[in-house]
């Protein structure tokens, strides 16, 4: 009678350290696509000793962008779409006529430009509801700095013959002097709905 051999069993004890330099092989060599996000500039930091009441802001100057918790955009209480927003901000921007109910100009030295009549005190204030979406609120962002964009480029052309991200870096300066991009953005809060 012939004796079985059995046949030895393979050592199991070292896979979890492949299994393991192999995870962390592929995440030191592989890389991830980053979402990028809109490019701000965070304000600096206010002083300790800053009191409250230096900043003033006159109501003229402000335009309030709200988006509600049903992803509807108000513009200074008023119902629009967001194909309207954009011109909406441009036109505040620019104040045309000099209405009252828009940004006061006040006249400012610009290289290459000289003295011109600027809105430089607007502010954009941007806010919205806790239920708001988050593509809603990109949205609203993407149409506000498409508004500035616009600006920027129509002011570029005028002058250099080129698109503003074409400039050169004293241009761009000088562009920016004209429409210095003033959004300011609220903590959420809850407003509700359309009634």
């Amino acid at each position: 009678m012939a004796k079985k051999r059995k046949t030895p069993g393979i050592n199991g004890t070292s896979s979890a350290d492949i299994a393991f330099m192999l995870l962390l092989f592929f995440l030191l060599t592989s890389s991830m696509d980053t979402d990028k996000g809109l490019p701000r500039l965070l304000p600096p930091p206010v002083p300790k000793d800053q009191v409250d009441d230096d900043v003033k802001i006159k109501k003229r100057n402000i335009l309030v962008v709200l988006i509600n918790s049903q992803n509807q955009i108000l513009c200074n209480n008023e119902f629009i779409d967001i194909k309207q927003l954009k011109d909406k901000v441009k036109d505040f921007v620019l104040n045309p006529y000099n209405d009252e109910h828009k940004p006061e100009k006040v006249e400012i030295d610009v290289p290459f430009f000289g003295n011109m009549m600027v809105t430089k005190n607007h502010v954009i204030s941007l806010q919205n509801d806790r239920g708001t979406q988050y593509q809603s609120y990109i949205d609203v962002q993407n149409e506000l700095a498409a508004a500035y964009n616009e600006l920027r480029n129509d002011l570029s052309q005028k002058k250099f013959g080129k698109l503003f991200m074409d400039l050169d870096d004293e241009q761009k300066k000088a562009v920016q002097k004209v429409y210095p991009q003033k959004i300011s953005e609220a903590e959420p809060k809850n407003y509700g709905g359309a009634k």
